[in-house]
């Protein structure tokens, strides 16, 4: 049975069994009325709670809730508008020093380091597994989560009751010992200023329900690309680097041995505890022979974090002057990210910029052909932009693997030969560095030192000298130094310099020398599971933390569900899948109690990257704008927050900059200047920002217009016709569009009054065989806290028939909107909470 959460009515709520429309940025609202279900009416999955999530752990008495502070957590700080999470630790434990730096923290994006392994917390902790102290997490939670009342997710979502009510049963009763749901998602839940608690509330539901690490279950992200999951495992981020080993930072990781702990936290379980292996290997295939024990394995070659090197960032920077040169691979902020008129205005005022892409894109072309050229904003013969083209090989043109959404490495063959002299990303890199280590090879300058002893040596082959994809995925598998032999599995990894390995994850992918991304065997030639299907990380392993398949003394929880179970006879772990545990450990083992790393996780701890081994319903550190989730309101809403005093999410990533105008919300004055709603999203024949799709004839053809659809209700408020022109207007921008009206829009009732929301497609640009106004002008930049993603599904605009104006005068009609909405400065929705000792006041900052 598929229910469908969305704003709009699309082609997947046609096929679902049931839709439900929701006001675009409130699914915390929906998910804690979910929650709220579930313990109400004890419908957790009780002996999987008790035993393998944190619902029995006690926390301190310091810690305040929400409920407590009006939308606001213990600890929070108004000078910066982030949180000590001191008050947030368990019972009897301790926070160091930088753990809670939270803003630091923010500026670095260090909310997505725990992606893969979790925020340090001591291993022993005080239970309660009767889940009746007052303290325990299952009672914090119940509390937290009270007021999400079926009433409540009506009024703030839009959803009406029995809609509500209709999920809740049907989720609840398809989840126990017999039976698994799935939750599924996509960047409609990731691109919000409160994205990482979306998807937190998804899995507390998980985690109460026991639909974490048993088949039919979990959280599965979809992606618009087939390789977004291995672009942050191998990542293209500032702030990671392979298999989730987070970029040092100048001021707290110094020296090896402070990075080293700052990602093992010595003294807490799991397999994070071999930190130092995986980062040694990691250095080790970087620099070959020149990292050695003597010289901490060319540590001191590694770039630091200083603070944001986000994309956002950057992009002031360069306004600012302070970017001289830019690479742009893969992306096109032209038209593709948040403020396109900043991401613009930013490339025009640097002194170079190259682009690898297969057409010529609106970010090369922005110079002569973007909006600005008409406002008069930027000036083609003036601007001191000098753009590189150079034109890049398409997936099918090259070799390599893509890993996928379930951590399924999947090798592609080279189909055809690029045209003309497009070239992959690794031809590209690897003579890009062999050209650059030609020219510094006298240099004695130690600056050049970490590029000159770089693990440069891969073999390559053909004409144009490609280098073999195969060697770049044997080092990032890993091999012995002496021998050459790859190792099979990350556990084979030494700390000392005898083996290397470019990504601990990846280990095994390679094993015994063959190609195993490459696997293609039949379905009906192998189990359900299809073990030789491509290659997932880690180990081949299909479902993470699959111990959690069977209960605390290693049974099946049903012949039904039956996936991975302890085989007494055999004194081992066994089943259809590579167990997500040590093999040997049996149900009954208990550590020492100064036990740490992974001699620290018990027989029923199945959370094995997690410090004490459990499935977090509460988060006492690691995430940065609270313990649990919080609705809040996005930060362009026309609505006040109904729940709590705190309108947005108090710790969001706000750029002060003064082109990064934001539309006034409540509690401020004049919100109604921006009455609507808009939201965004995909066509099924366009990809992205179109630059693969616009370019091809048969899919320009098949959604040849930039439009937008609207209400029969909203376009007779408006005065909209279908087919007609409308255009829509935000403090950034005005972007005209074609009108559609239909009813797969739901005007809502929102708090007692009926919200409108528009949808759009964020496909068009300047450039292509389709051309159109891009919906994602309208956006402002604001960031959530932890992983620095841009709030870009859901705003606010103004509405009005007809097109835009052209020209100056598009710029005199935004700078209108501007002043009637209260003032041309940066503009930001207040914090507003209470003073607990003079609750009748607000404080506005």
């Amino acid at each position: 049975k598929v229910f469908h959460v969305d704003p709009r009515f699309t082609r997947t709520s046609a096929l679902a069994d049931s839709y439900l429309p929701i006001r675009a940025g409130t699914d915390i609202a929906l998910l804690g009325g979910v929650v709220r279900y579930i313990l109400d009416n004890e419908l957790d999955f009780r002996e999987y709670v008790v035993a393998y999530t944190n619902a029995a752990t006690i926390l301190t008495e310091e810690y305040r809730d929400t409920e407590d502070l009006h939308g606001l957590f213990s600890g929070f700080k108004e000078e910066n508008a982030s949180y000590d999470q001191a008050s947030w630790r368990y019972e009897g434990h301790a926070q160091d020093a930088v753990t809670r730096d939270t803003e630091t923290q923010r500026e670095t994006a260090a909310g997505l380091e725990h992606e893969s392994h979790g925020a340090p917390v001591g291993a022993q902790t005080e239970r309660d597994e009767t889940l009746q102290h007052p303290r325990c997490v299952y009672q914090v939670l119940k509390r937290h989560f009270a007021r999400y009342t079926p009433e409540m997710v009506e009024r703030v979502c839009g959803i009406p009751q029995e809609k509500f009510l209709e999920l809740a049963q049907a989720w609840t009763a398809n989840s126990g010992r017999e039976r698994t749901s799935m939750l599924v998602y996509s960047v409609g839940w990731t691109q919000h200023s409160v994205g990482v608690q979306y998807i937190r509330t998804g899995a507390i539901i998980q985690l109460l329900l026991g639909n974490v690490g048993r088949p039919g279950g979990g959280v599965m992200a979809l992606r618009g690309h087939a390789s977004i999951q291995g672009s942050t495992d191998i990542p293209t981020l500032f702030n990671l680097l392979p298999g989730y080993l987070p970029m040092p930072h100048h001021a707290n990781h110094p020296t090896l041995d402070e990075w080293v702990d700052s990602i093992a936290h010595p003294g807490q379980k799991g397999f994070w505890g071999n930190a130092r292996t995986y980062g040694v290997n990691l250095l080790k295939a970087y620099w070959g022979d020149a990292a050695t024990a003597e010289n901490d394995y060319c540590y001191g070659y590694m770039p630091r974090m200083t603070g944001d090197h986000g994309t956002y960032q950057q992009v002031l920077d360069m306004i600012d002057g302070k970017i001289k040169g830019y690479f742009l691979l893969g992306q096109n902020p032209a038209v593709g990210s948040a403020h396109g008129r900043a991401q613009r205005l930013g490339m025009a005022n640097v002194d170079w910029l190259v682009v690898r892409d297969l057409f010529m894109i609106e970010s090369a072309t922005f110079w002569q052909n973007a909006p600005e050229i008409e406002t008069g904003e930027i000036v083609p013969e003036e601007c001191r932009t000098e753009v590189f083209f150079l034109p890049a090989a398409s997936h099918v043109e090259k070799e390599g693997t893509f890993t996928q959404t379930q951590r399924l490495l999947q090798w592609r063959e080279k189909a055809v030969e690029p045209p003309g002299d497009a070239r992959s990303e690794l031809w590209f890199f690897y003579h890009l560095g062999r050209v650059i280590r030609e020219r510094l090879a006298q240099s004695t300058l130690p600056r050049d030192r970490a590029l000159l002893d770089l693990n440069w040596d891969y073999p390559t082959h053909g004409p144009d000298a490609e280098p073999s994809a195969e060697a770049v995925l044997r080092e990032i598998n890993g091999y012995e130094v002496a021998t050459g032999r790859p190792l099979s599995t990350f556990t084979e990894m030494k700390d000392d310099g005898s083996t290397l390995g470019g990504c601990w994850i990846y280990t095994g992918v390679y094993a015994d020398g063959v190609n195993q991304a490459a696997r293609r065997k039949p379905g009906s030639e192998q189990s359900y599971v299809a073990p030789e299907w491509g290659w997932a990380w880690p180990a081949n392993r299909r479902i993470l933390y699959n111990r959690a398949s069977a209960d605390p003394d290693g049974n099946p929880w049903s012949e039904r569900k039956k996936y991975v179970w302890w085989d007494a006879d055999k004194s081992e772990w066994t089943g259809y899948d590579v167990p997500d545990f040590e093999k040997k450990k049996p149900p009954s083992y208990r550590p020492p109690l100064d036990a740490s790393g992974v001699q620290g996780i018990a027989g029923d701890d199945p959370f094995v990257l997690q410090g004490d081994g459990k499935g977090w319903l509460y988060a006492p550190t690691g995430v940065l704008d609270g313990p649990m989730p919080t609705h809040y309101e996005p930060v362009e809403s026309p609505v006040r927050n109904p729940l709590y005093r705190q309108q947005a999410n108090p710790t969001r990533k706000v750029y002060t900059h003064p082109i990064n105008t934001l539309n006034p919300s409540p509690p401020e004055p004049h919100s109604e200047v921006f009455p609507y709603i808009f939201t965004v999203s995909r066509l099924t024949e366009h990809h992205t920002a179109g630059g693969m799709s616009r370019t091809v004839p048969h899919l320009a053809e098949l959604q040849p217009e930039m439009f937008v659809e609207v209400s029969p209700e909203l376009a007779a408020e408006r005065g909209l016709h279908h087919l007609g022109w409308a255009h829509l207007v935000s403090t950034r921008a005005a972007i005209e569009a074609k009108v559609l009206v239909t009813d797969r829009l739901t005007p809502l009732r929102v708090e007692g009054r009926i919200i409108h929301q528009v949808w759009l497609p964020y496909h068009f640009g300047f450039e292509g065989l389709v051309t159109g106004d891009s919906a994602n002008d309208l956006f402002g930049i604001s960031l959530d806290p932890n992983v620095l993603i841009q709030e870009s599904k859901v705003g606010t605009c103004d509405v009005q028939p007809g097109r835009r104006p052209r020209g100056r005068e598009l710029l005199n009609l935004v700078v209108d909107y501007r002043r009637r909405s209260g003032d041309l400065s940066p503009h930001y929705p207040p914090l507003v909470t209470t003073d607990v000792a003079d609750s009748g006041k607000d404080q506005e900052v």
